[in-house]
Formats: structure tokens, sequence, C-alpha cells
């Protein structure tokens, strides 16, 4: 029963921090563009976007110390696999102006076509990746 009502609750709380932020802050809960913007923030425009990022990484840990088998063991064993990947996640969201929480959580939501187009690129090249690593590079170690 718990394998699916955590997904559902988690579902329902991204969706109510992105409107939370959009209702209260006006702003787009995008957060490549929210960690991008830390560093080249306005002044008095930097602290909502670290209270952001450490409540993300804060829930994350705190899930991990109180439940954890929840989130599993890493999907590679190499650490160098992982920087790879972020390191490509970070050229895509600069090439689609944007993340999968950015067009896919408030885009779609807002009824942007363009997020409707880049959530599904997004989503068949993620599709692509999976299936070059494991079946045709044998998988990442």
């Amino acid at each position: 029963m718990a394998s699916l009502i955590l997904p559902l609750l988690g579902g329902a709380l991204i969706g109510l921090s992105a409107s939370l932020l959009l209702w209260l802050n006006g702003r787009i809960a995008g957060v490549s563009g929210i960690a991008g913007g830390v560093f080249g923030a306005a002044r008095g425009d930097r602290g909502w976007r670290l209270a952001f990022l450490a409540g993300l990484l804060g829930g994350g840990l705190l899930l991990r110390f109180a439940w954890p088998g929840t989130l599993g063991a890493p999907p590679v064993s190499s650490p160098w696999w992982l920087v790879v990947a972020g390191l490509l996640v970070g050229v895509g969201t600069r090439l689609g102006n944007g993340c999968t929480s950015g067009h896919g959580v408030c885009g779609i939501s807002r009824g942007s076509r363009r997020s409707v187009v880049a959530t599904l690129t997004f989503m068949a090249t993620a599709i692509l990746t999976v299936f070059v690593v494991r079946h045709v590079l044998g998988g990442a170690t």
C-alpha cells in the first residue's frame, strides 16, 4: 500500500510547492533556473533561491536518515558516470531553456506548448539514453 501512497504524496507535495512558490513569490519552480540564479542573482533575490535549494537537499537528507531504504542504492557504481551525467543534464537544461521541473511541472500545468515539446524531448532523450547505456554499452559501471 505504501508503494502506491508515497509516490502520490510526493507528486502532491511537488505540485503544492510549485504552486506556493508561484502564488507567494511569483516565481516558477524550475530548479535549474533557481540554482543558476544563485550566483548571478540580483541583490535580495539570492535568499529565496538558497532557501529553496536547501529545502531540496534537506528534504532528501531527512528522507535518507528517516527511511534509509527508501532511496535505494546509487544507480551506478562509478562517481565519474554521475559527474558526466550531471554535466550532460546541465548542458541540456541550457539548450532547452529549463529543466523538467520548470517545463514538465510548471510549464505544462500553465498550458505552455513550448514546455510540452521540451518535456517530450527530455523524456525521449532519457529513454534513448537508458536504452543505449543498458543494451548497447552493457551498463554504466
